[in-house]
């Protein structure tokens, strides 16, 4: 299977991650997405290493929908420059990658 994505971004709060995915998954940019967290990071910010809490979101997607995601996540996010990753799915299920597909697919009016 190809054309399938995980997508992945993280929020500083819980709340803000479920917003994320409400509004990806809402506007069928994605299919589902889990919140999980909080998860310790360690990062690079404006010249220093810094730690702290984040709550990561997992979306799965299609590619052909992952432009639109991406830009979506970018323009909802409270972070001026968050993360927005992608990795292939490409094992899975038959009937999983068709439901999922015509979740995100733009004319589709039920899941």
């Amino acid at each position: 299977m190809t054309g399938f994505l995980q997508v992945s971004t993280t929020a500083a709060s819980k709340d803000a991650a479920a917003k994320l995915a409400r509004s990806a998954v809402g506007a069928r940019l994605a299919a589902s997405a889990q919140v999980i967290g909080p998860v310790a990071s360690v990062f690079w910010h404006l010249g220093e290493l810094g730690e702290g809490e984040e709550w990561q979101i997992l979306l799965k997607t299609t590619s052909g929908r992952f432009a639109a995601l991406r830009d979506h996540l970018v323009s909802e996010h409270e972070w001026d420059n968050p993360e927005v990753t992608a990795t292939p799915l490409t094992e899975g299920s038959a009937a999983y990658f068709d439901w999922l597909t015509r979740t995100v697919s733009p004319d589709v009016t039920e899941g």
